[in-house]
């Protein structure tokens, strides 16, 4: 058993290394282009020039607050909205047929309208990052609420608890598992969601750098604001992680 773990251990600290080894390879064999596949020590020093010479801070910074404003915006109308359709069977044969054509369609198919509804404003980047989270949690917490133990609710009727009440201490705790399931999953699709938001028109973000990089053939530049979004989704992740399992008694 301690073996396996010892193995386990060592490959899960020299994946990367190996991965960046055989990039490094790879590039250096001209196995492909290397003007359009640099090598990671190219990469890095594009990294570098970005954070010293750069606004990566600021960049970053920009594009953290646009996830946070949709992921919350979205979360928040998601939770209530699946509390709902869940609950009510009115509210969900009424909404439903709405959201099952709206929710295939993907948020960067409304980058024209977006352009034109919100100009460059911040307001058409929260509406994009909002589009990408809001039906993941609103149907995990349509399910959630579906999937509530009826034993409580029955309970609940029979001590006299109200109908806002029974949504809220019953129903919402109830469906908590499958809340925070859809709002982890939401998590990615709120970084997902970021490129399109940012191509709809921005004058700073990490997506907007790697755009300019594109356009000038910085690939390395491009590469490198790639690996920044994937590093910021994987905190992200992390810490949403942490956070569940600190307050998740269900688990």
């Amino acid at each position: 058993m301690n073996l396996k773990f010892n193995y386990n251990i060592i490959a899960q600290f020299s994946s990367i290394p190996l991965f960046l080894l055989l990039w490094q390879w790879v590039s250096d064999a001209e196995i492909v282009n290397p003007l359009l596949f640099p090598p990671p020590t190219r990469v890095a020093e594009a990294f570098y020039r970005w954070a010293t010479d750069g606004p990566l801070i600021m960049d970053a910074a920009m594009s953290v607050s646009r996830v946070v404003v949709g992921f919350t915006l979205g979360s928040v109308v998601g939770i209530i909205v699946g509390i709902l359709t869940g609950r009510y069977q009115l509210v969900a044969s009424f909404l439903t047929p709405i959201f099952g054509i709206l929710r295939p369609i993907p948020p960067i198919a409304f980058v024209p309208l977006v352009i034109l509804w919100f100009g460059l404003s911040e307001g058409g980047k929260y509406f994009l990052i909002f589009w990408g989270v809001f039906f993941t949690v609103w149907i995990a917490t349509h399910l959630g609420v579906q999937r509530v133990d009826q034993t409580y609710i029955r309970a609940a009727r029979c001590l006299g608890t109200p109908e806002h009440r029974m949504l809220s201490q019953v129903l919402f705790p109830g469906s908590l598992p499958f809340i925070f399931v859809g709002l982890r999953t939401s998590v990615s699709i709120a970084f997902y969601t970021l490129v399109a938001a940012e191509l709809a028109g921005a004058f700073s973000g990490v997506v907007y750098r790697i755009d300019i990089a594109q356009q000038n053939l910085q690939i390395g530049q491009v590469m490198a604001g790639l690996l920044i979004l994937g590093f910021m989704s994987a905190i992200a992740d992390k810490l949403f992680s942490v956070i569940t399992q600190r307050i998740g008694w269900w688990e």
